[in-house]
């Protein structure tokens, strides 16, 4: 009966917590226009997340419904215009690494993104075109400002349409780094940003969408080696893992005031950077790659990295804050493997079977009993 009834309250958690997302997704709370945002949910801890396993609920669906396979984990496929299935996390980290094993969607306009994105719309990304199978884009935005389109790399990642790749953003104060198989392939210091440095709480995002669909700009379309021809499709991006470190902590992250700088971010119940050097380091196997080019030579890159259902990337939209918000309820824990469960749950199901207690009791006596009748 207990489990039965655990059972019914991570039913009713998991379907709150997509209510909650589907209610929230595009609201206009950007915390450098406005002083009343909602606290962001935060993270504060590491998390392993082996979609193999099936889902978890501290990453909500939208644009689609993803499947689940336990040889692959997660797929996110595009079919037709309109399709963008992605899972957004509930949760922020203000700095952090994000680690995740997948395999890039195929087909001419067909993007495969990993986002970190703010209600400020500062943005942090790997990017994928389905025309190439050998590189990755990457890209950074402050407060949403598009006013140049130089910020975006393509960096080598052969055959990654092909195979699972290790990909890791590793995002601090002072710098983020990019990895592609434990290869650094680009490094950008708070300098080299030129003011533009992303630096507030961040949710992770991750999913495949039609940048060469018809409805998008044609800068988009350009970009992304559209058009999409839907004929040759369905293309599927796939993830089998995702690691997310928050190197702060604490309950909550909230804007001090609204410059959107980390220095104002205010990390309730803990404190920012405050798991900093607690987590692994990043396993380096080469060093840097120089980069082939930059995104403005392929167009305009949009934006907001993970299209949505009505076209272009989300952050296009102007002072739209990041979307699909969620919160963990009280009474409940995250735990390691990316689940969200109640206080309690994670104890007892720690515990050996009542019986097996039992069991282990009677044999410890019975061999108490031989060891005294030798003597």
């Amino acid at each position: 009966m207990v489990s039965l009834s655990w059972r019914t309250a991570v039913t009713t958690a998991t379907a709150a917590f997509a209510s909650v997302a589907s209610a929230q997704t595009w609201t206009a709370c950007n915390p450098t226009q406005r002083t009343d945002c909602p606290p962001n949910t935060a993270l504060g801890m590491a998390i392993d997340v082996d979609f193999t396993q099936g889902a978890v609920n501290s990453f909500n669906p939208s644009g689609g419904t993803p499947s689940y396979s336990r040889n692959d984990g997660v797929s996110f496929t595009v079919a037709k215009s309109g399709d963008s299935p992605q899972l957004t996390s509930i949760f922020y980290i203000m700095f952090g690494r994000v680690e995740i094993t997948m395999k890039a969607a195929p087909g001419a306009g067909i993007v495969s993104s990993v986002v970190l994105q703010s209600d400020d719309l500062d943005e942090i990304d790997f990017e994928w075109l389905g025309a190439d199978n050998t590189y990755v884009q990457t890209n950074f935005f402050f407060q949403g400002k598009t006013a140049s389109y130089d910020r975006g790399q393509f960096n080598p990642a052969p055959n990654s349409q092909g195979q699972f790749i290790k990909y890791t953003i590793d995002w601090t104060s002072e710098k983020i780094s990019w990895y592609v198989g434990g290869t650094l392939v680009r490094v950008l210091t708070v300098n080299d940003a030129g003011g533009q440095y992303p630096q507030s709480p961040m949710q992770v995002k991750f999913g495949a969408w039609s940048g060469g669909d018809s409805a998008n700009s044609p800068g988009t379309i350009q970009w992304a080696h559209g058009p999409t021809d839907y004929s040759q499709g369905p293309f599927s991006m796939t993830v089998k893992s995702v690691m997310v470190s928050d190197y702060s902590t604490g309950k909550s992250y909230r804007y001090g005031d609204t410059s959107g700088t980390w220095q104002s971010i205010i990390a309730e119940g803990g404190k920012v950077n405050g798991n900093l050097g607690k987590a692994g380091t990043v396993t380096v196997t080469a060093s840097a790659v120089a980069a082939t080019g930059t995104g403005s030579a392929g167009g305009s890159v949009p934006v907001g990295g993970i299209g949505s259902a009505s076209g272009d990337a989300s952050g296009s939209n102007g002072g739209s804050g990041s979307s699909t918000h969620g919160s963990i309820p009280e009474g409940w824990v995250m735990k390691p493997d990316g689940k969200i469960v109640p206080v309690g749950a994670a104890s007892a199901m720690a515990r050996p079977p009542q019986g097996l207690l039992v069991a282990t009791s009677l044999v410890t006596v019975a061999l108490a009993a031989f060891v005294g009748c030798l003597a």
